[in-house]
């Protein structure tokens, strides 16, 4: 599965090259700091087997080392190490020094002058040199060797003094590495941004100078779709909105028609079919009117420019409308209403307020109180309804915004269509839409709150 993350496959393929390269680095740079020094060392040892090789005389008829006790002290005396030597005849017997030290692993050829090879005497780890010298006409073999302080202090020295600037050097490199590809990603992330402040509202295309000219082949496929989507978003609307224009005239003919046959005396039962014609006529109406303000209150919908609203003077201008509506139905509409100005589309403001008062009307009992507030809290501006119904549910609140959803056990007429025709009003103009309990806990009380300002 590929990669989601750029940034992850930079770094892969950036870090891992550079650390193995950095780490190949120092492993030869302690190796080339390393050999030099321990030759020195080695050397030191073959010296002092040649020193041992001139003191071998024949004495008596035998070969014997002439080394004055002072002298093999000097030998065997060193400010890290301790020395050991060892010295046979050709024939393998012990002439002189320590008889424990171990031989060479592999027998020593006669053109082998020197070999050298780690062993451990004394249960201590030894670096030895092993020489063949002349002795009274015949060949000795001379062992030299020593502990390895002074060599595993040098290794020290070499780590710290080579391996550990590489070593700092690969932090600080793949530190610059990881500073580079997020700085080259940067562009990317700003790309990012732009489209997260895209919405249904506002698909205006992306600039291509935010982005890095790699980019702009799909920053360009980006922003045709953008274009499609909107002209889409303006063709749904255009049908919606033409299709309630078509649907209001004669819908308005067949109102008018059946209230003047009501007004003719007519049968019991022909009055009661031509009042549910009525009544039919006078919902499909009001559906064809939401349709309209849905239409508007969309994304891409006709936009009319945002002016100065007076929220209490809108609430007062359909407040008969809304008072004839709720004593049809024994209700009590009290308002509650304070100066409010907010700049938006005054059509679309009154389509939300009446909205919500008519859904109160609808669903509240017979006898119940409903409440139309408008003023400011906290210097915003507001529009609320309040009732004393059954309200509705915290689990449900979210849901009735939807489209055509009614909750279950509803018995009023409605469509389903009055929040979330409020829901996208409130959303065009920067509006927070909040349904919680009236006062009391009880009944159900939607707030319309706008921007400051």
């Amino acid at each position: 599965m590929a990669d989601a993350s750029l940034r992850g496959q930079l770094l892969r393929l950036l870090l891992f090259p550079v650390a193995g390269i950095l780490a190949v680095s120092s492993v030869a740079a302690y190796y080339l700091a390393r050999e030099p020094a321990t030759d020195a060392y080695d050397g030191a040892l073959i010296d002092a087997g040649i020193a041992l090789a001139d003191r071998i005389h024949v004495r008596d008829g035998a070969l014997a080392v002439d080394l004055p006790s002072a002298a093999e002290q000097i030998l065997r005396t060193d400010q890290f190490d301790t020395i050991y030597y060892l010295v046979r005849d050709p024939s393998g017997r012990l002439i002189a020094g320590d008889a424990g030290i171990p031989p060479p692993p592999v027998a020593q050829r006669p053109q082998d002058r020197s070999v050298f090879y780690d062993a451990t005497y004394r249960d201590t780890k030894v670096r030895a040199a092993a020489l063949l010298a002349p002795c009274g006409g015949r060949i000795c073999t001379i062992t030299v060797a020593e502990t390895t302080r002074k060599r595993d202090r040098l290794v020290r020295e070499i780590l710290l003094g080579s391996v550990m600037p590489q070593a700092l050097l690969a932090v600080l490199t793949l530190a610059l590495v990881w500073f580079g590809v997020a700085r080259g990603l940067a562009p990317l992330e700003r790309l990012s941004g732009e489209i997260r402040k895209l919405s249904p509202r506002d698909l205006r295309p992306i600039e291509p100078a935010l982005a890095p000219a790699e980019t702009h082949p799909l920053i360009e496929a980006l922003n045709q779709l953008l274009v499609q989507v909107e002209e889409s978003n303006r063709n749904q609307q255009r049908f919606l909105a033409n299709a309630a224009h078509q649907l209001r005239t004669p819908l308005a003919g067949l109102r008018t028609h059946a209230e003047l046959a009501l007004a003719q005396p007519l049968p019991e039962e022909t009055r009661a079919e031509i009042e549910q014609v009525h009544s039919a006529t006078v919902r499909i109406a009001r559906l064809a009117n939401q349709l309209l303000a849905l239409a508007r209150a969309e994304p891409g919908g006709r936009v009319e420019p945002h002016s100065a609203v007076d929220l209490k003077g809108l609430a007062e201008g359909a407040a008969d409308e809304w008072v004839h509506s709720a004593l049809a139905r024994d209700l009590d509409l009290g308002f509650e209403l304070a100066p409010a100005s907010v700049r938006g589309d005054a059509f679309l403001l009154r389509e939300a307020l009446g909205n919500l008062v008519h859904n109160s009307i609808e669903y509240v009992p017979r006898g119940g109180h409903i409440t139309v507030r408008t003023g400011a809290r906290n210097g915003r501006p507001f529009m609320e309804i309040e009732d004393d119904g059954s309200g509705i549910p915290p689990q449900e609140r979210g849901r009735v915004l939807e489209r055509f959803y009614r909750m279950p056990g509803t018995t009023g007429t409605g469509s389903g269509l009055g929040l979330a025709i409020v829901r996208e009003i409130a959303a065009g103009h920067g509006a927070a839409l909040e349904i919680s309990h009236g006062m009391g806990g009880r009944g159900c009380r939607v707030a319309i709150t706008f921007p400051h300002g």
